[in-house]
Order: C-alpha cells, then structure tokens, then sequence
C-alpha cells in the first residue's frame, strides 16, 4: 500500500494495471497494490492520458471537465479570466472546471468569408489570431473592388476589413477617386496645310463611376489617353496654321466637348484640359522669326512716320503765327539767343558805335 496527499487546487487519477478506476480530490488517500495515481493542477489544461471518451463515463469525472470539441474549419479561441491566451484548432479539449481560472471560448466558422462572431478588432489583429484572418485596407481617397473566386462581388468605401483566411479566393482592385491628371506629350500633328506641329498638353479628370471604369473597360486610363489624342489631332488636322494661331482660343472647349461622350463610357469625368507648348520645327521658326520682325519693323516705320508728320505739322503752324505777328517773331529770336547765350561763358565785346546800335536792335523792341 502507498500512502497519497491530494492537495488544494490539485485532482489525482487512479489507474489500476493501467486501467481507470476513479477520480481523487483533496484530501489523504491509501493505493491498493497495483494502483497508481496521476495527479494534475486544476488551474492548467487538462492532457488525458488515455482516451477521453473512456475516462468521460466516469460521471464525477466528466463534471469535473469543461470539454470543447472544434470541428474542421473550425478554431476556438480560449480565453482565461477574460484574456485570449489561445487558438485551438480541429479537436477535443478539455480543461478543469476550477474557481481559480474562468475558461471562456468563442468558437467560429473558419470556412466561410464573413466574420459574424463577436470577435473585436483588437483581437483580430492579435498575433495569435492574425494567421487566419485576411485584412484590406481602403484609404481615404479610394474605393475598393471586391472579387471572390473570380466573380465581382461589391465595391468598399474606405475602411479596413477582416475576413476569414481559408482556400476561398479574395483580391480586392483599390481605385484612387481623386483628381488625376494625364500628360499628352510630344504629338506630332500635321495642320491643313501640311505644317509639323509638336504639341504638349495635359488633362485632369476623376474617376465617377467605378464600377464602369473597372468592370466595362479595361485599362480606362489609356483609353481616355487615346480621347484626348485624337479629339487633338482632328482639330489641329482641321486647321490651317495662320487658322490655328487665331483660333488658339477656341481649343480647350473643342477638346472638352469632343471627349465627354467617351469619357461618360468609361466611367470619369474630365474636369480640365490645357496646351503647356507649341513647337515649331526649325524651318517654320525662322519664318515666323522673319514675319515677326518684318511686322515689328513696319509698325516702327509707322510710328516715325507720323511722328515725323505731327513735328512738321507743328512747326508750320508756329510760323504762320510768327508771320502774322512781329513780337512773336522777336520773342522767337530771344528764345534762341538765350539758348546761345547758355551755352557761352564770356562775351567780348570790341568795336565802335556802330555794333552797339546792331545790339540795340536786336534787344530793344521797336516802335
């Protein structure tokens, strides 16, 4: 005989030749010779020795136990006084039923996409949890195109979303809604009249329908692209170059008007359009230099000549006043004498009364 100590918050199991015959709790206990015990810590899980099944008809044994059974696509997550502390996956669990520790589980169907338990945020996101949940994330400024095993399913608003991680085929197509803009480089257009233009651009458009833009059309952005090129090219095409250079103007509403009708079939709106350059080749550039500077030239020759003009005009006016009134002749005289006089230092003055008489006249008014 053995003697055996159960103590508190401990469970003994007794076998005999292998076999189980009870279950032991606190307290003092003697072993018939064959007998062993197995004793266990109620506060930490339960590992049968042998099958559960045969240890469960023991009914003292079976109370004592809280079981769990996971099935396939199944996981349960475990918690211990209100703490996640473990993932349990396809298979039975037991655990002791004890005042000490709280078992709690949620168990869910890891089979199927949506997450319709009451599992947090936070625990989703927890380490243990993580390996069998998909996150996406839709920012601010994007839609989010859902499709299953192929199929479209729905478009998302910004936001994050969980779902289960199993062999089901998730992808999700992020759509940025914001103004975007297109470069229109280096089109090499013909005018009317056959002159080489190079000419750069750019356009702005937003994405309005979603679902148009991405599951009618494919590559929307390189289709637009294709709009603007052509609605450019027919109206360049139709113009002669003097044409073009007039009607400059006149190009972005033909654009926008041109493209409305294409870009409403993919699904966006186009909000602005706009010409950065024009580029001429070589030879048309030295032309247009040419013209330039035969027109810069003609309007200068313009302006000398009607300068020219009103100088004459004024001065033949000032000699008919002149003719027809002496003082206004003499104060003529004077006016230029003091510019002389200006411009000399000393006057010497020799000679006899005769000189003085010439100066007299010149100064002093006559009667």
């Amino acid at each position: 005989m053995k003697k055996i100590m159960i103590n508190a918050y401990q469970v003994a199991l007794v076998f005999k030749n292998s076999v189980y015959k009870k279950m032991l709790t606190e307290g003092n206990y003697w072993l018939w010779f064959g007998e062993t015990a197995m004793i266990y810590d109620v506060t930490k899980p339960f590992i049968a020795p042998i099958e559960l099944n045969i240890l469960l008809q023991d009914a003292a044994l079976a109370n004592a136990l809280q079981v769990i059974e996971v099935n396939d696509n199944e996981i349960a997550l475990r918690y211990e006084n209100g703490l996640l502390k473990q993932v349990l996956t396809a298979g039975r669990y037991a655990y002791w039923k004890s005042e000490v520790n709280q078992f709690d589980f949620i168990k869910a169907d890891i089979g199927k996409i949506e997450i319709t338990e009451n599992i947090s945020r936070a625990v989703l996101q927890n380490p243990l949890v993580a390996p069998y949940v998909r996150v996406f994330n839709v920012a601010n400024f994007e839609k989010g195109v859902v499709y299953i095993d192929g199929k479209y399913v729905q478009i998302l608003p910004a936001g994050i979303y969980f779902w289960w991680k199993n062999n089901i085929s998730i992808v999700m197509s992020v759509i940025d809604i914001r103004m975007q803009q297109i470069e229109i480089n280096g089109q090499e257009i013909l005018t009317k009249d056959k002159a080489a233009l190079r000419i750069n651009g750019y356009a702005q458009y937003k994405v309005a329908d979603v679902e148009k833009a991405v599951l009618q059309n494919k590559d929307y952005e390189r289709q637009l692209y294709m709009a603007f090129q052509l609605a450019l090219r027919e109206y360049v095409g139709g113009l002669a170059f003097d044409e073009l250079l007039e009607k400059k103007d006149s190009i972005v509403p033909f654009i926008l008007e041109a493209v409305k009708t294409a870009a409403d079939e993919l699904g966006v709106s186009v909000n602005g359009f706009g010409i950065r350059d024009i580029i001429l080749p070589g030879d048309v550039k030295d032309i247009m230099n040419k013209v330039l500077v035969a027109e810069k030239n003609a309007q200068a020759n313009s302006i000398m000549r009607r300068e020219e003009t009103a100088s004459t005009r004024s001065l033949l006016n000032t000699a008919k006043l002149m003719e027809d009134n002496a003082m206004l002749w003499k104060l003529k005289e004077m006016e230029y004498v003091e510019k002389i006089a200006d411009k000399i230092s000393n006057i010497s003055v020799n000679g006899n009364g005769v000189l003085i008489d010439q100066l007299k006249q010149i100064f002093v008014p006559q009667k």
